[in-house]
This record gives structure tokens, sequence and C-alpha cells, in this order.
């Protein structure tokens, strides 16, 4: 019985977009959103965001508006619930009460990664993690900005960024993140948090041990209090570790992936 030409090439394209798909389904990598902190911006990604997406990542680098931690959280969340397909969430500083929260509710955030990041348990807040072991020299580089509603936005004075935030960065470069950093206000790093959901999710952390913001010993205690994964401390990196490690960051992403 002689088949038609045309069953057969209709026959071999069915076959063909199934083993793709499959295919596709085999590989199909996490997206990774990433979420900056406070004295920062999106653009602080760079350096990963290129080594991610070289490695086959598709990348998000989420606007945190840095209000407050639930309206930032509602934010992120948005961007998480516009993706197909599982995420991991990575959050720097006060990105990390950002994501903690974000991940509550969106069944697809698979990881979560604190870079230098803040992991509150609920109630607490970034300003009470900070101060809960001595080092931390962000206080008196602060400049608060008074806003109309009576609140205060705060920056880091820019003749004290560079030992305070980036240490380890390029002079030239750490004045640019100086006159490019994003205010948070004082309340935001005073709210506290109302979910901890790296109790149900796989954790990951890396931090500086010349980490000027959040003290080492704070960075290891919420390590050990959520049971990461894995932990890396880098020796002399300072707050600012997605720009002057990037290498190390986007290892331990790729890690929290499961892809590698």
């Amino acid at each position: 019985m002689r088949i038609p030409i045309a069953a057969l090439l209709t026959a071999a394209l069915v076959l063909s977009g199934s083993a793709a798909a499959q295919d596709g389904t085999r590989t199909a990598k996490p997206t990774i959103v990433l979420v900056h902190g406070a004295f920062a911006e999106s653009s602080s990604w760079g350096p990963v965001i290129a080594r991610l997406e070289k490695d086959g990542y598709r990348v998000i680098a989420a606007a945190n508006p840095l209000r407050s931690v639930a309206s930032d959280a509602v934010a992120v969340s948005a961007v998480v619930k516009s993706v197909t397909g599982p995420v991991v969430l990575v959050g720097h500083s006060y990105g990390g009460p950002v994501i903690t929260e974000a991940a509550n509710g969106n069944a697809n955030v698979k990881a979560l990664v604190y870079v230098a990041g803040f992991a509150p348990e609920v109630g607490e807040s970034s300003a009470t993690l900070s101060a809960k072991f001595p080092g931390s020299t962000l206080g008196s580089a602060l400049m608060p900005v008074p806003l109309p509603d009576g609140g205060q936005d705060l920056y880091i004075r820019t003749d004290k960024f560079r030992a305070q935030f980036a240490a380890d960065v390029p002079a030239a470069q750490a004045a640019v993140m100086a006159a490019t950093q994003r205010p948070i206000t004082q309340s935001a790093l005073a709210e506290p948090s109302r979910t901890a959901s790296w109790k149900s999710l796989p954790s990951y952390m890396i931090y500086g041990s010349a980490d000027r913001n959040i003290p080492p010993a704070v960075m290891k205690f919420m390590a050990e209090r959520a049971h990461a994964r894995k932990t890396i401390v880098v020796e002399g990196a300072s707050h600012a570790l997605m720009i002057s490690r990037p290498d190390e960051v986007t290892s331990l992403i790729k890690e929290a992936t499961g892809e590698d």
C-alpha cells in the first residue's frame, strides 16, 4: 500500500514538533528575577545578568520601588506572576525582605537567593536585623531627605558611599553608583515582615566578610536559621557583591536553579 507523500510529510512534522516540544520542556531553564535593594537600582545587576544570559537563562531585573516592604513585594509579585514556568527569586540587601514576601502565594517560585540580603522572620525588619549584632556603620553614613508626607527618604552620603557600600569596587565606578543610587524610605527599613517564605522554600546565601551595611554575623545567623542549602562567605567582599564578585554570585544563582 502506497502512503501519500502529503501524509508522510504531515506525520513527520507532527513528530518533529512533538520531539521539539519535549526537548524544550526538558531543557527549559527557570527565569531569574533579580531584585535590587536600597541605595542601588536595577542596573547594579549588570555583570550578573550578562553571565546568566550567556548561559541561556532568561533574566528580569525588577524595579524595586523602595517605598514599603508590603507594596514593594506586591510590585515584584506581579512580575513573578507574569512569568510562565519556574522562577528563582534573588534579592540584594533590602531586596531580601521583598523577595521573602513576594514569593508567598506564587507556586512557581522554586528557590530564594539572598545576596547580602536580609531573610527576616515574621515581625522582624531590616533595621532590627542589622542591629542584632555589632558591625554596621550605615547609620552614620546616611543622609535623610524630608518627604511631603512627613516621612524621610534615606541616601548614603556620596563622600562615604564607596567605603560604606562598595569598598572593593573601582573608585570611578563607585562614584557613578553613588550618583545613581535610589533612596529608600526610613519606614520601609523599619517595617516588620509579614511572612517567612524561606521556611518552605530552598534558600541560598552569599555575603562578604567586609560588609559594612549588614554585619557578617547577622548574615551567618540568618543563613543558619533558614537552614540554607548553601552559604558562601566571600573573603574581603563588600556589600556590593553583585558588582564586585559577579562570578561567585552567578554561580550560586545557577546552583539554586537545580540546572547545574
